[in-house]
This record gives structure tokens, C-alpha cells and sequence, in this order.
């Protein structure tokens, strides 16, 4: 970015940080702050440091809340009996859409990925665990992407409860392989949802 002016590339170099955002798109967001005025610019800065200081994980389920615990865990009208085990808070958003699961929710933080660095233990697996020793729990959703990653995470994932005598199943291939629970349409998860299946 020492194509600009050091303030430019600066700012450039921070919005190319954020994931999916390539050199061109960072240089037109950082454009787009140099147009705000100064009100809008401190309004923007101000919501990045409001959303670091008060957003964190829900101590129950692990996805992120502002409160003390998330709107989902905090629902009595939820079926506790299920629970659906997500990669991240985008997934939870996602199936939230579709307005047909009524369980809850356990978001692991990522997939089992030894090339990346992600090991079991770096996962939030043993708060899972914990959760299933409620003897509300009968069955567990796995809902991790279907991707080489997202399998393993599933597999390694029905070894471990199997045993507890809760019923592990996993979405059906409504959606497709390789891509991403968020960007799925609200019929397709729906029908992902609907004909979920046991993980053998």
C-alpha cells in the first residue's frame, strides 16, 4: 500500500486484515472514511471499540452475546433436548433465519484442522461435553460445514458423544459441499435441517 500517503496505507493495511478483503476493496474502504465527516468517522471508530468491549461468548452455548447470556440460551420456550453444534456465530444466524429449529445452539469456535494449527483441545469441545451431561440432552445436531474439516469435526465429534447414549445426527446435503452454512438460502436449510441423519 506505498502507492499512497502513509495515513491512507495505513488504514488501508488495517481494512486489508479483515477476511475477505482483497488490496483494491481495503484502499475503497479507506477512501470511504477519508469522505465521512467527522462526526460519521468517530461514529464508526466508536462502534468497532463499543462492539470489541461488549461483545463476548455466551457462557452457555459459546456464541457471542452482550449480554450475560445469549437471547437463544435464555429462551425458555426452546427445546433443550436438542442441541446444534455449529462452527461459528454466523452459522447460529444463519439457521436462525429459517425460523424451523426450536433447540439450541453450541458454537465450537472453528473445525478440527491439524494444517491450521486447530487441534481438538483448542475447540470448545469439553463445554459441549459438560453440556451433555444435562439429562435433558437426547440429541445432538452436527452442523459443521461440509468440507474436509467440517467431516472430521463431525466424525470426531459422534466418537465422543456416541457413547454418552445421546442420538448424533448430522444435516442432510441440502447444502452443498464446499460452501458455507451463511450464504445458504432459507428452503435449503430447511430441508438440511429436516432430513438430518444419524453420523455412522
Amino acid at each position: 500500500m506505498a502507492d499512497y500517503i502513509e495515513p491512507i496505507s495505513k488504514l488501508a493495511e488495517q481494512f486489508g486484515r479483515l477476511a475477505g478483503i482483497g488490496r483494491k476493496t481495503a484502499l475503497r474502504l479507506a477512501f470511504s472514511v477519508l469522505d465521512m465527516s467527522e462526526e460519521e468517522a468517530e461514529g464508526f471508530a466508536e462502534a468497532i471499540m463499543d462492539a470489541k468491549h461488549k461483545i463476548h461468548l455466551c457462557p452457555i452455548c459459546q456464541n457471542l452475546t452482550d449480554k450475560e447470556i445469549c437471547d437463544v440460551c435464555a429462551d425458555t420456550s426452546r427445546d433443550r433436548s436438542t442441541i446444534c453444534v455449529v462452527e461459528d456465530a454466523k452459522a447460529v444466524l444463519a439457521l436462525e433465519k429459517v425460523r424451523e429449529f426450536r433447540g439450541l445452539y453450541h458454537v465450537l469456535g472453528g473445525v478440527i484442522s491439524p494444517m491450521n494449527g486447530v487441534t481438538p483441545e483448542k475447540l470448545k469441545i469439553k463445554e459441549l461435553l459438560l453440556r451433555c451431561e444435562d439429562s435433558e440432552v437426547s440429541e445432538i445436531i452436527i452442523a459443521t460445514n461440509p468440507t474436509v474439516e467440517g467431516e472430521a469435526t463431525a466424525m470426531y465429534l459422534s466418537r465422543l458423544l456416541k457413547p454418552l447414549g445421546i442420538a448424533v445426527t448430522r444435516l442432510a446435503y441440502g447444502v452443498p459441499v464446499g460452501g458455507d452454512l451463511e450464504y445458504a438460502d432459507e428452503v435449503t436449510l430447511y430441508r438440511a435441517i429436516e432430513g438430518r441423519r444419524d453420523v455412522q
